[in-house]
């Protein structure tokens, strides 16, 4: 199809506009009344008289009306904000779902745009719906490329008349009138989409990458290409991790992805060359990635022990609380292997994840080393209320949008069994060895044996290793086994527990401790040579 084009009263042709890849339907959009309200004023995060950052951008920067991933989706500009010092600028998320370059200049941009002053930051990262008709429909495509074309329409469902621009004009009008206004434009470019080049096996880049590049040299501003930076993380990650990333389609993103390509955005920016972004690195937060700081010995892999309280726990007292991982000095020959208790007390597969533990242990590994994984007593319970730390009873690869009550944030909470799956592929990812090791027994009796629970969690456990061929150490039923016959009652084996029916005693944390010895031995596990 060709179009009538106009430009300086030359009459010429045009090619069709985009056509549509997301195939996805986001009605933000359409609820532009409702928008406005939800977002916040333009200029209303200034402090005194300090800069803002101005966002401007599609669902993949700001996700739905309210931006607060209560559909499961979330957009990177939520997350944008941590990396710079609020004391110096302020960070305001002005994208909306369902934009292209085209409707944002049009019906968003006047008040974004009259809230700028002299310091002010502008990044556009726009252009993932900037396809489909031009005169009828969503009517947001603009002309393809950069150059100075122009195409006079009616939009046939409102009569209403608009001139379309190319995209590279669009980029171009941004960057102008944040100039006039004194501030600082940036250009980005799109968020990575799940799909992958059939030649190359890479994430597919949108040519709208090249066109901002362009336009960014022609106009003399910064430009990131968070594209490449985003889809080079994405390439290096398991198929199964890449596709969690992203939520619902192919192009918005989940939690991880949304928080991957804000963190991309902010390594783009404190790590480019262009002196003009100087200003913008000073008020920037530093991006070192979280670790535990272990001195490491020459030659020897680490063993990082993560899990609950019955990995550790107050381990000090004789007379008190203790977790098997104390007694890691009786299990490792430290001639030959370190070690590092990484559990906590209290958490969940999720809120130890959630709460940046695992990140610490994931950005620490080094190839050859080893991470022994243990939890479960606390995934049992209310996944969105109390102490909201529950994930779905099961190890299908499942997850669902959770309001926790407390707080009232929205939350993709996923299954047991995906959990684990996700600590072992990022432990292999790194080069390390993952080891799952199954729950401590509770200290409860039925016909004078201990419980046992293979029918959930130790079925779950198992279903894991026949997906994913992970070692595993079965302490749960060792353990069990074990109490069965030298105690054979709650009150014989209560001398092995404290405080409750789940917490070790020191004498319950060193048997745990010696039957982890036991477990790798009979399954051969590599971590075995490494043994006292």
């Amino acid at each position: 199809m060709l179009w009538v084009l106009v430009s300086l009263n030359i009459e010429a042709q045009i090619a069709e506009p985009l056509r549509d890849v997301n195939k996805v339907v986001d009605n933000t959009y359409d609820s532009l009344t409702i928008a406005m309200t939800a977002r916040p004023v333009p200029g209303s995060s200034r402090k005194e008289k300090k800069p803002v950052l101005f966002l401007v951008g599609n669902s993949t920067m700001r996700n739905g009306t309210l931006g607060n991933g209560n559909n499961g989706q979330w957009g990177w500009g939520y997350y944008f904000q941590k990396y710079f010092d609020k004391n110096k600028i302020s960070v305001e998320n002005q994208a909306l779902g369902g934009m292209s370059s085209r409707t944002f200049y049009t019906k968003l941009w006047a008040p974004v745009r009259d809230a700028i002053r002299p310091g002010d930051w502008v990044i556009i990262s726009i252009g993932h719906n900037d396809n489909g008709p031009y005169d009828r429909g969503r009517a947001r495509a603009s002309i393809p490329g950069v150059g100075k074309d122009s195409l006079n329409v009616t939009i046939k469902e409102t009569g209403e008349k608009e001139t379309i621009y190319t995209y590279g004009e669009y980029m171009r009008r941004y960057i102008r009138e944040t100039r006039a206004r004194g501030g600082q434009a940036v250009l980005m470019s799109l968020t990575p989409r799940d799909a992958y080049d059939d030649k190359t096996g890479k994430i597919v880049i949108k040519e709208h990458s090249r066109w901002l590049m362009q336009v960014a040299a022609e106009e003399g501003v910064p430009f990131i290409d968070l594209n490449e930076l985003s889809g080079a993380k994405l390439d290096g990650y398991s198929k199964w991790k890449e596709k969690y990333h992203f939520y619902g389609d192919h192009i918005h993103t989940s939690s991880f992805g949304a928080e991957m390509n804000a963190r991309c955005a902010a390594e783009g920016i404190a790590c480019s060359p262009n002196p003009m972004l100087i200003p913008l690195q000073q008020m920037m937060l530093p991006l070192a990635l979280p670790i535990y700081q272990v001195k490491r010995e020459a030659g020897k892999p680490m063993v990082w022990i993560t899990g609950d309280s019955t990995v550790k726990n107050e381990d000090k007292n004789k007379e008190g609380m203790w977790g098997w991982g104390a007694f890691a000095n009786m299990i490792f020959d430290k001639r030959k292997i370190q070690w590092y208790n990484a559990a906590q007390a209290g958490r969940s597969t999720r809120t130890y994840l959630n709460e940046g533990r695992w990140e610490r242990v994931y950005n620490s590994l080094q190839p050859g080393d080893f991470v022994l994984i243990q939890f479960g007593h606390n995934d049992i319970g209310s996944i969105n209320k109390e102490k909201a730390r529950g994930v779905i009873a099961s190890s299908a690869d499942t997850c669902h949008v959770y309001r926790n009550e407390n707080d009232g944030k929205y939350e993709l909470v996923y299954s047991f069994g995906w959990y684990l799956k996700k600590f072992i592929d990022d432990v292999r990812e790194k080069g390390a060895i993952p080891i799952l090791i199954s729950l401590t027994p509770r200290n409860e009796w039925v016909d004078h044996k201990i419980e046992r629970r293979n029918d959930t969690y130790g079925k779950w456990y198992r279903d894991i290793v026949k997906e994913t061929g992970v070692d595993f150490v079965d302490l749960h039923n060792i353990t069990a086994d074990w109490l069965d016959k030298h105690c054979g009652s709650k009150e014989k084996s209560s001398k092995y527990f404290k405080h409750d029916h789940t917490h070790s005693s020191m004498k319950g944390a060193y048997l745990n401790a010696k039957n982890i010895v036991k477990g790798l031995r009979a399954e051969s596990c590599s971590l075995a040579k490494y043994l006292k």
